[in-house]
């Protein structure tokens, strides 16, 4: 798929379920962008792949992400195989601006939506896909399921006794609800961090942001240059020198955070990528709140008493609300847990266009969070997935 014309020439349309042969060349396991970019880069091959995904709709999942999301990463580097998108929606693009952009992405895909993917299982020399709607036998399978897939709620003590109201940021839709109360955002990353600007700007009475480990925070833009282009640039440079980049960068554009309540990050920005899988926040106006106490940073949140909540120093707040920014789990055991693919993580143990030789014809993409960023990073692996099973 080389042009926005030529998507539009190949459309099939969505499949009901139900339809369709129950054999097939490739078959493609989740409906967003890294499935959505392989199945038009296997397409762009001559490889007619089927994507089934469990949602009732495309973009579903980004649909649930809170109102005021945006793109951490720029326009023109976060475009799929074979189509733009638009500039009508501008250098960082909205939730509902990307949901529009992957529904005309997926006029060209064969689509089957509403059907869950129960398992896998090798089966000669191809694969079985065990649905909801009956059993798929194909060739190669590529699992594309993303990262936001099951919550994660530490297990703090009292937490159930909570008297407060209480949400994972999955749940969290605008801060007007919010508007005169005070409210506890826990976990200081991108969606902690902006939930925490969208309450302030919302009309919260005191907002304060939980931080169990010092984030490394960068501006979104350096002088009007997108700092994600610049992490294109530096991911391909030892980790300790980028380390150093970052750090000279934070120290001049960001400043010492540490007496706003931001601890200092213990390591370095590119090391916290590659050993963590931590990106860095990219600033959306918290630096600003910090240093003006509309955001106040405090520590790690150590359990629940009633309706107060203890932390980690020993200080106790009384908030309202609380919002656990607290991240998701892949989780690709139930799918893929039996056939020692996965990591202590739960992550893919090969990725892109890799396959292991025990199961030869799996593939995973979009599982990688890059410097240079995610669907940037997803096109590029489409593409040479879709070279690699073509050549098979």
């Amino acid at each position: 798929m080389s042009s926005v014309a030529e998507t539009q020439s190949l459309v099939v349309g969505q499949e009901p379920a139900g339809a369709g042969p129950t054999r097939e060349r490739v078959v493609v396991v989740g409906g967003g962008p890294a499935g959505l970019a392989t199945a038009a880069a296997l397409r762009s091959k001559g490889v007619d792949a089927l994507v089934v995904d469990r949602a009732d709709e495309i973009g579903a999942s980004w649909m649930a992400h809170y109102d005021r999301l945006h793109l951490h990463t720029v326009r023109w580097l976060s475009h799929l195989p074979g189509m733009r998108i638009p500039r009508r929606h501008g250098k960082w693009v909205a939730r509902d601006d990307v949901v529009s952009y992957l529904r005309s992405y997926a006029q060209g895909l064969r689509v089957r939506l509403s059907v869950a993917v129960r398992s896998l299982r090798r089966e000669g020399s191809g694969w079985v896909v065990e649905t909801s709607d009956g059993e798929i036998r194909a060739d190669a399978v590529v699992v594309a399921t993303g990262f936001s897939i099951e919550p994660v709620i530490p297990e703090w003590p009292g937490l159930d006794a909570f008297t407060g109201e209480f949400l994972h940021s999955r749940e969290y839709r605008n801060g007007h609800p919010y508007a005169g109360r005070d409210v506890l955002v826990v976990g200081a990353g991108n969606s902690g961090a902006e939930i925490a600007v969208d309450l302030v700007e919302s009309g919260a009475r005191k907002v304060w942001l939980s931080v169990r480990s010092g984030p490394n925070i960068m501006r979104r833009d350096l002088a009007g240059f997108p700092t994600q282009a610049l992490g294109v640039v530096l991911s391909r440079l030892p980790v300790p020198v980028v380390d150093r980049i970052a750090g000279v960068t934070q120290r001049l554009t960001v400043g010492d955070l540490s007496k706003y309540g931001m601890p200092r990050p213990g390591r370095g920005l590119y090391s916290r990528v590659r050993q963590d899988e931590r990106i860095p926040i990219l600033d959306v106006g918290l630096i600003g709140m910090l240093k003006r106490g509309e955001v106040a940073g405090v520590a790690a949140v150590a359990g629940f008493e009633g309706a107060e909540v203890v932390l980690a120093d020993g200080t106790r707040l009384g908030p309202d609300a609380v919002i656990a920014a607290t991240g998701f789990r892949r989780n690709l055991g139930g799918l893929v847990g039996h056939l020692n693919v996965l990591d202590d993580r739960g992550n893919p143990t090969f990725h892109g266009a890799a396959t292991n030789p025990e199961t030869p014809g799996l593939y995973f993409i979009g599982y990688s969070n890059p410097l240079s960023g995610n669907l940037r990073a997803v096109a590029i692996d489409a593409r040479r997935l879709a070279r690699t099973i073509t050549a098979r």
